[in-house]
């Protein structure tokens, strides 16, 4: 896996030790100078202190938004731990190129430009129009039995986030969303929140696309074996146990692209929109890699999936929305879209008291 240089947005401009609190210091003095009682525009104000820190300026911009949709098939959906069958992820694929989707709406609503980017799903995709083709294979592996990918696919996934990242920035690219589209993609999900959290797995499995009880019942049962073959193989060869181990040995191609695209955007000083429940798990193993990555996240919402506030509360994350969303495609993060853009507009639009010639009275 390639090194990323990531540090966090206040330590970033170093002349000098005291750069980045300088930073801070003007920030927060612009945003107490605007014309309003100090602190009334609550949440806005740390999303401003947050945006500017991370740009690095007092004037802060949400320039030409992308959303990122990745799709990818996953191997372990051949165990029935989901409620819908492998063909829905192609078949959503597709549905997203002629604008159908949840994810197409809210792309037109907030401006953002949508690329749909087909990582490993299991259908050949490659003439359709609107799809742009990243495939490393033609989904994973079913980690029941193997790892899900190889450490060459690992890195391939890596780069295609690291590349469509690079495509955005080209076009002055200054907020990122990141969505999935994956048949089965809350396994992974679940294993790696247990693993990175120190959670029971079982109280990290919930319905997915909409298990009953009894299918909720044989999906722990299925993860719990998954998990506990890999840990004999750590216990067998303890090198392999390792974070990047539990990465490769269960992730979906579509959720370590994100991993990758998530960091090559901290890494460039971009703003990412974070999702729900897989794209939270997908910011949790970033977080893991590289501490200083979450620094760059805004939380879009707490979904409906079981743990979901459970990993949030784990990262000390404050979601925007609770909205009872569990769509994933990156929804709920472009539905907290507006809320990032007034904390924005706070900084840029709103006049201060010497301006305004108001008494300041506090």
């Amino acid at each position: 896996m390639r090194a990323f240089k990531i540090e966090r947005p206040d330590e970033s401009l170093r002349v000098g030790a005291t750069a980045g609190m300088r930073l801070r210091s003007a920030i927060q003095d612009k945003i107490d100078n605007l014309n309003k009682p100090k602190g009334s525009l609550g949440v806005l104000e740390e999303l401003a202190m947050q945006v500017c820190l991370i740009q690095q300026t007092l004037t802060p911009s949400l320039a030409h938004p992308c959303h990122l949709l990745l799709g990818g098939d996953h191997g372990i959906e051949r165990e029935g731990v989901s409620v819908s069958p492998r063909e829905v992820t192609w078949q959503q694929m597709i549905n997203f190129t002629h604008g159908g989707g949840g994810v197409n709406m809210f792309c037109r609503q907030h401006g953002f430009k949508l690329r749909i980017v087909d990582v490993g799903v299991d259908y050949d995709l490659s003439n359709i129009p609107g799809i742009i083709n990243r495939k490393i294979a033609r989904g994973t592996r079913n980690f029941l039995y193997e790892p899900a990918m190889t450490e060459e696919e690992f890195d391939k996934s890596i780069q295609v986030g690291v590349d469509l990242v690079d495509e955005c920035l080209s076009e002055g690219c200054k907020v990122l969303c990141i969505g999935e589209m994956g048949i089965g993609n809350t396994s992974p999900s679940s294993i790696w929140m247990s693993l990175f959290c120190d959670i029971p797995l079982d109280e990290c499995i919930g319905a997915g696309a909409g298990l009953d009880t009894p299918g909720i019942r044989h999906k722990r049962e299925v993860l719990n074996k998954a998990v506990a073959q890999w840990k004999a193989l750590g216990a067998a060869n303890f090198s392999l146990f390792t974070l990047h181990s539990s990465l490769q040995y269960f992730g979906g191609f579509e959720m370590i692209a994100a991993i990758g695209a998530m960091l090559r955007a901290a890494e460039q000083h971009l703003i990412v929109l974070v999702d729900g429940f897989i794209m939270t798990a997908c910011a949790l193993a970033a977080s893991r890699l590289y501490p200083a990555v979450q620094s760059y996240m805004v939380f879009g919402h707490c979904g409906d999936e079981s743990g979901h506030r459970r990993m949030l509360d784990a990262m000390g994350a404050k979601p925007l929305l609770s909205l009872g969303l569990r769509l994933g495609e990156g929804t709920g993060a472009l539905c907290a879209f507006p809320i990032l853009d007034s904390a924005v507009r706070m900084m840029n639009e709103m006049n201060n008291f010497d301006n305004g010639k108001i008494t300041k009275y506090f």
